[in-house]
């Protein structure tokens, strides 16, 4: 036997004070009638009363709650087999760690910005994969595709421009990482967030976008920043910040690339959001786009399927209170 509910267990103090009120009312309702009346008389005044069934109904009373506190605790009893199928899509996150998401023209960075907002994502997440690429020069799978949110978060965590020693942001070589990190053949179920500034240094993104449209992956662009664009502060090797200069010694500005991102979101039938201040809107993109595609079938399993049994301590509570309306405490 398990109980669905063990917080009403606590109901079994209620009744043991109504128990204990009942034996001193019982006792102090004799010690006053003595009081006022002498015992030959008392008994004589109460001879018609039946004490014996007074004390069989508060018997019954305290049976029949408890009985109701055994039915609130939710028993149950008794099982079958019943198989269980989880269904899911397969989520993969790439996230653009170049320099450029250094940039703080989205407080507090591009960066921190888009990883606060991942976290909040894989809170929303229940059932589905989700999957993690970091890119800049290159790209690599940070978090294959995995139900352990907890250690997808830690992955997240982690991401930071030096992960990847190589420069530069190329959006199609991690359209591509994920394409192969999606599992199987399947040409849907399949869905890649990409959060970037959109500055492509090697313009094949959208080659790779139709590549992904061929194996069924849509894409949902986040465009973080702003196109009049940011200068990116840096760290010396001393720790003093300074900001990214090209050969020139000119300052550079890192702007918001919305054609390259909206092109590819349109070829693969997704999304392209710009982020704002406030967000990136990944909760709306999963709530509104990811959630509602036709998940697929990850795994099935056996599970137990107890019986629910409140209705008989609850049936057993009610024919003890019939009782207890029907018991006379009168003598013939």
């Amino acid at each position: 036997m398990i109980f669905g509910n063990l917080t009403y267990i606590h109901g079994i103090w209620v009744v043991l004070a109504v128990a204990g009120f009942m034996v001193w009312a019982f006792k102090r309702k004799h010690v006053i009638l003595e009081r006022f009346v002498h015992n030959e008389m008392l008994k004589k005044m109460t001879n018609h009363v039946n004490i014996h069934a007074q004390h069989v109904k508060a018997v019954l009373i305290i049976a029949s709650l408890l009985f109701i506190v055994f039915a609130l605790m939710e028993p149950k009893w008794g099982y079958n087999w019943e198989t269980v199928k989880r269904k899911g899509i397969d989520v993969i996150v790439a996230v653009d760690v170049s320099r450029s998401m250094l940039a703080q023209d989205i407080k507090p960075s591009r960066l921190d910005k888009a990883k606060r907002e991942i976290l909040d994502l894989i809170n929303m997440m229940q059932g589905d994969r989700i999957g993690l690429i970091a890119f800049a020069g290159s790209a690599f799978v940070q978090c294959p595709l995995t139900l352990d949110y907890g250690a997808c978060k830690m992955f997240v965590n982690d991401l930071n421009p030096q992960l990847i020693p190589r420069g530069g942001t190329r959006i199609g070589e991690a359209i591509r990482k994920a394409i192969d990190a999606f599992e199987g053949n399947l040409k849907k179920h399949r869905a890649l967030i990409l959060i970037t500034d959109g500055e492509d240094h090697e313009q094949e993104a959208l080659a790779a976008a139709k590549l992904a449209k061929e194996k069924g992956v849509k894409i949902y662009c986040i465009g973080i920043g702003t196109t009049e664009g940011s200068p990116i502060q840096i760290f010396d090797e001393k720790g003093k910040m300074k900001y990214l200069k090209d050969s020139n010694g000119q300052v550079v500005l890192s702007k918001l690339d919305e054609k390259t991102l909206q092109s590819i979101a349109l070829e693969t039938g997704g999304a392209y959001v710009p982020a704002s201040s406030t967000g990136l809107e990944l909760d709306l993109i999963y709530k509104n786009r990811i959630a509602k595609m036709d998940g697929r079938e990850l795994e099935s399993s056996k599970k137990k399927r107890y019986e629910h049994r409140f209705q008989w301590p609850l049936a057993v509570a009610a024919v003890l209170l019939i009782f207890v309306t029907l018991k006379n405490d009168r003598k013939k």
